[in-house]
């Protein structure tokens, strides 16, 4: 499997049968996000930078990308994906609405992309997505979790991998902060960013791991 960041919360997760884009954001944002294709758009709530999935091209698999942006469950190109309803707040979506939680099964991993969430997850959420390989969790804070909260959240769900999301980088305008905040929580300030991640389950580390991507965009 190989995962790309495109900037904000949007990776393309290239595995051995479908491509899968997440969170594919409006060019308004600082950012003009990179040409990508898949055969699955996951869509965590309905903002400009999060929704979309019109820039995103199919595969040779298929001509246009099967959108998903509601919770439930699906299985499409022997990807297996389930939507979990949460809030984009601590306040069950009273001051900016409710957000998608995916949980992504493919190649034998557990990938669980926590889109724009804004609160802790109670413990029928984390029951749910128990056994994460990779967990793709936002740090900016203003509309998501802050680096403290995120790094907390981190050491109970207790991923193989983290991947940071949703920070300030290049010229993005959102007023969020760095991923430098987030790595500090952790202890990690000297980590160094990758272009890419290539893994599969037999590479996974036996402890916790941060890896931190640079942006295509």
């Amino acid at each position: 499997m190989e995962i790309r960041f495109l900037g904000l919360s949007c990776f393309q997760i290239k595995g051995k049968k479908a491509t899968v884009v997440t969170d594919p954001y409006h060019s308004s944002f600082g950012l003009k996000l990179p040409k990508a294709s898949a055969d699955i758009v996951t869509i965590s709530h309905d903002h400009d930078d999060h929704n979309f999935f019109e820039a995103v091209s199919g595969t040779a698999r298929r001509n246009k990308p099967f959108v998903i942006s509601k919770p439930g469950e699906y299985e499409v190109a022997g990807v297996s994906i389930f939507g979990l309803p949460s809030f984009h707040d601590a306040s069950k979506g009273r001051e900016r609405g409710k957000n998608i939680i995916y949980v992504i099964e493919q190649d034998g991993l557990k990938l669980v992309h926590l889109g724009d969430l804004g609160h802790f997850l109670d413990d029928e959420l984390l029951e749910e997505i128990n056994g994460v390989d990779i967990l793709f969790v936002p740090v900016g804070g203003v509309y998501t979790l802050n680096a403290k909260q995120a790094a907390e959240q981190v050491n109970k769900i207790h991923p193989k991998i983290t991947i940071p999301m949703h920070f300030k980088m290049g010229k993005v305008t959102l007023d969020v902060a760095p991923v430098d905040d987030f790595l500090k929580e952790l202890g990690e300030e000297k980590k160094q960013a990758v272009d890419k991640l290539i893994i599969s389950y037999d590479k996974l580390p036996e402890e916790g791991e941060t890896v931190v991507l640079n942006a295509k965009a």
